[in-house]
């Protein structure tokens, strides 16, 4: 079985390292001879993951202005409302391997979160043109996501792996008959433990994820995430690791960070990692910590699929469906417009160390069954390919 995955940003993110590396190995571990190529927008980001069989530049084409193709593009988008060959040009990097796969994943996860996505509707479209097996693998999409051209190209997908019941019951109830619920894979990401840094309290270090993407849909929030950190400081003996998770140029969790740090690094108790970290280093990191604060969602299935008790800030249906499916409610999981209420981020940290036994007896008692559904979505893969 030949596998491609598509729509991948690059590995400056770690949370789509995670699903790169975490996918890659329990395709590999549980299909025999499995051969898995990735299609990058930014390669040279990817080559820290070692069990792919390649990685391929799927960068966008840039289409020349004055050239024959702008000047075919133009009339057919303005005369027709045709993007097709437009699209087709810009994605040719990707649109160029598909004939080599037997299945094409689109892993993007929350890709399709972020308005009409034509671009990959394009790409979709030419994978099942070209006869090949379609899979949107491990996604999260909320109602207020769905359109008709959306669900139009969902229901191009041979399979759709919701990884959380959320956004699995949305889809049915939007007529989806393709879908089937798993686990994010980066539940079942190894990690690698690195040496403490200065500072560290073994078992008594809490670590906070922030992220520019929060910050700026919330500005408020800046203020009440230090008023947080002045919380923690004054009313507990932790240190506090400041925890970079994506690092890429102008969405970099460590500029935000870093502004806190210099803040309050002379109090002695508050550290920042470093920002050149993988994946598996962040997740070893993490694993260490008491308890742990994320904005970035893989950031927290770390902290979860570590039994570590996570609060999570400002975010959507996937973190809100992933809470659901680990603790039966959607627990400390805060949205966009409460994050800037400093009472409710101390209240739901003071919950979060009040009931800090029972949080982390429920995520030793859930994460095993998540993982099995992380290896659930690659049996779904086999039976297709069969």
């Amino acid at each position: 079985m030949k596998v491609m995955m598509f729509a991948h940003g690059g590995s400056l993110n770690r949370g789509c390292e995670a699903i790169v590396r975490s996918s890659t190995n329990i395709i590999k571990e549980k299909v025999n001879k499995a051969q898995v190529y990735l299609v990058s927008s930014r390669p040279e980001t990817d080559q820290i993951i070692p069990k792919l069989d390649k990685v391929y530049d799927g960068s966008d084409s840039e289409i020349k202005k004055y050239s024959y193709e702008w000047f075919l593009s133009s009339f057919r988008v303005k005369f027709f409302n045709d993007e097709s060959y437009a699209f087709g040009k810009i994605h040719q990097n990707i649109i160029n391997h598909i004939n080599d796969a037997d299945i094409c994943l689109s892993i993007g996860g929350d890709n399709y979160c972020y308005g009409e996505q034509p671009g990959w509707y394009e790409v979709d479209k030419r994978v099942k043109a070209q006869g090949k097996k379609l899979v949107l693998w491990g996604c999260s999409i909320g109602h207020e996501d769905l359109s008709e051209r959306k669900l139009e190209d969902l229901k191009l997908f041979d399979l759709i792996l919701a990884r959380e019941t959320l956004t699995y019951n949305i889809l049915k109830s939007n007529g989806l008959n393709n879908v089937h619920l798993v686990a994010d894979p980066a539940f079942t990401m190894e990690k690698e433990e690195l040496e403490l840094p200065k500072g560290w309290q073994v078992e008594n270090t809490i670590g906070i994820n922030f992220s520019p993407l929060v910050w700026k849909r919330n500005k408020q929030s800046q203020e009440a995430v230090r008023e947080l950190i002045k919380h923690i400081l004054k009313t507990t003996d932790m240190t506090i690791a400041l925890t970079p998770h994506v690092i890429d140029h102008g969405n970099n969790d460590y500029e935000v960070l870093n502004k806190y740090y210099e803040e309050f690094k002379n109090t002695g108790r508050v550290l920042i990692l470093p920002d050149n970290l993988n994946a598996v280093q962040y997740k070893g990191y993490i694993g260490r910590m008491r308890f742990f604060i994320g904005a970035r969602t893989h950031a927290t299935i770390a902290a979860y699929s570590n039994h570590v008790p996570t609060m999570v800030l400002g975010y959507s249906v996937k973190s809100k469906g992933i809470a659901r499916d680990l603790f039966g409610v959607e627990k400390l999981v805060l949205g966009i417009t409460e994050i800037s209420d400093s009472n409710k981020l101390i209240d739901s940290f003071d919950e979060m160390v009040r009931d800090e036994v029972v949080i982390k007896q429920k995520l030793q008692q859930s994460i095993p069954n998540i993982k099995k559904m992380s290896y659930k979505a690659v049996d779904y893969l086999k039976e297709l390919i069969r």
